[in-house]
């Protein structure tokens, strides 16, 4: 009898789906935004968007592409390393009932946390398809652009910080409701 058996059957379920999604490999599902119609931009290394530049221009695009390839690849390799780790653990061999809850506890806590970066992939690769098809930067609630800034510290965006603002600000109030 297993007394951790719900944590188990969760446990395995996020494993199941990450490896549907290709992380046991390490590869992920496709990269988006990396095919053929990706423009070929060459960007200096110290290149940083400023507000100079003509909004969302080629380099622009080329520096948020390459930022959020590089974010998804290190979410992909990170999902991968969990599954190599949970994979070569085995099962919880634990005799001790205290030891076995805390592996179980761990585990799960670290499939929570890939569960997370899975959705956040998903985030970076609906960006990739903004940037390909011209709307990327650009606030979805508006039409404005977002800030520079704003998408330096968060690139998977979608809107500008006072349209997110009014968004939170509505959330609240019809969860107050």
């Amino acid at each position: 009898m297993t007394l951790f058996s719900p944590l188990a059957s969760a446990t395995c379920r996020a494993y199941r789906a990450l490896a549907q999604e290709g992380f046991a490999t390490g590869n992920g599902p496709a990269n988006p935004g990396a095919g053929d119609n990706a423009m070929l931009v060459t960007l200096p290394p110290d290149y940083r968007p400023s507000d100079a530049e003509e909004f969302m221009s080629p380099m622009q695009q080329a520096y948020f592409r390459q930022k959020l390839l590089r974010w998804r690849q290190d979410l992909v390799r990170e999902a991968g390393e969990t599954l190599s780790s949970l994979s070569s653990e085995g099962g919880i061999a634990e005799a001790d009932l205290t030891d076995r809850a805390s592996v179980e506890t761990d585990r799960a806590l670290e499939l929570r946390t890939r569960d997370r970066a899975r959705k956040l992939i998903s985030k970076i690769d609906q960006a990739l398809e903004r940037i390909e098809n011209g709307t990327y930067g650009y606030c979805e609630d508006t039409g404005e652009p977002i800030a520079l800034r704003r998408l330096e510290a968060r690139p998977i965006a979608t809107m500008s910080i006072e349209a997110q603002e009014r968004h939170e600000k509505m959330e609240k109030v019809h969860r107050d409701d």
